[in-house]
C-alpha cells in the first residue's frame, strides 16, 4: 500500500511540474523577446524570463531585458506592437 501512494504522489508531481512549465511557455509575440521587438530584433526565448503587465504575460532573452522594458512598459510595449506587426515571429 505505501509502495502505491509512493509512486502516485511522484507521478502526481511530475504531471503538475509539466503543466507549470507549459504554461511558463506562453507569452504574448510568439515568445519573442518583447524588449527585442522594442528594439527592432527578433530574439527567440524559452519564456523562462517573463513578465506581467496588464494582464498578459510578457517574455524576454534575459533579466537585464525584463529591467529595461519595466522602466517604462507602455512606451516599450508600443514599440513592439508596432515592430512585431511589420514582422510577426
Amino acid at each position: 500500500m505505501k509502495r502505491i501512494v509512493t509512486t502516485s504522489a511522484i507521478v502526481g508531481a511530475l504531471l503538475l511540474g509539466l503543466g507549470t512549465t507549459a504554461y511558463a511557455l506562453t507569452g504574448k509575440f510568439n515568445n519573442e523577446c518583447t524588449m527585442g521587438l522594442a528594439s527592432h530584433k527578433i530574439v527567440h526565448t524559452d519564456c523562462s524570463v517573463n513578465g506581467s503587465y496588464k494582464g498578459h504575460t510578457y517574455c524576454f532573452g534575459n533579466e537585464a531585458a525584463k529591467k529595461q522594458f519595466f522602466k517604462n512598459p507602455s512606451a516599450n510595449l508600443a514599440k513592439a506592437e508596432t515592430f512585431y506587426k511589420k514582422h510577426p515571429g
